[in-house]
């Protein structure tokens, strides 16, 4: 397998994550979205959507990272990403698909961009409308954790889809000086995967195309 992804992508984070709790190997092919390398002819030829992450698997190029992680649960089930009960799985993809498509969505770098260039928005602007929509899914998605009350991990003593979603984002809302006080469970759960070495492997700072 080759994963073609860049080092700060949340959605490429997130399916290193799930390579890497599967067991799966696979060559990291850096893409560079600063200088747009994602938008070249040579890259939206094999990939229309002309971003990151791209898994080249199986004779076949795969895009949009949720489709990505679903297949790979269905074609490597060895190391489940879903428990077996229906309504454990249920709960998993709800709060899994929150920060999938309430967060990413609204705040990816082609979103930011945006709003720095076409619209004018300064970079204080920008970051408020980073932390206005963080706070908006976060804060429920802690919330029902609490209503949960799970422990270290959502589902069987062990991450899965969840926290392979939540963890770039926690990373993303650090960065931007997000203040996680308010979210004990999100905090413990990313406490937790951190000092695991699938999640170790796959933070941003340990890809080979890191500055």
């Amino acid at each position: 397998m080759k994963l073609f992804a860049y080092f700060r992508s949340s959605t490429s984070y997130r399916l290193r994550i799930a390579l890497n709790l599967k067991g799966l190997a696979y060559e990291v092919v850096p893409v560079d979205l600063r200088t747009d390398e994602q938008k070249a002819a040579a890259f939206t030829a094999r990939n229309p959507f002309g971003g990151v992450p791209m898994l080249e698997a199986d004779g076949r190029d795969r895009a949009q990272s949720m489709a990505i992680l679903e297949w790979l649960e269905e074609a490597y089930p060895q190391v489940p990403l879903l428990p077996a009960a229906t309504e454990d799985r249920f709960t998993v993809r709800e709060l899994a698909y929150a920060i999938a498509t309430e967060i990413h969505a609204l705040n990816n770098l082609q979103v930011l961009r945006h709003l720095r260039g076409v619209m004018g928005h300064s970079e204080a602007e920008t970051d408020q409308w980073y932390r206005h929509w963080l706070a908006r899914t976060l804060d429920p998605v802690e919330a029902r954790l609490a209503q949960i009350g799970c422990g270290d991990f959502l589902m069987d003593g062990r991450p899965g889809l969840f926290e392979t979603v939540l963890l770039p984002q926690l990373y993303n809302a650090r960065k931007l000086a997000f203040d996680l006080s308010r979210h004990p469970h999100l905090t413990r759960i990313e406490a937790a995967c951190l000092a695991l070495p699938a999640f170790r492997a796959a933070h941003p700072d340990n890809q080979p195309d890191a500055p």
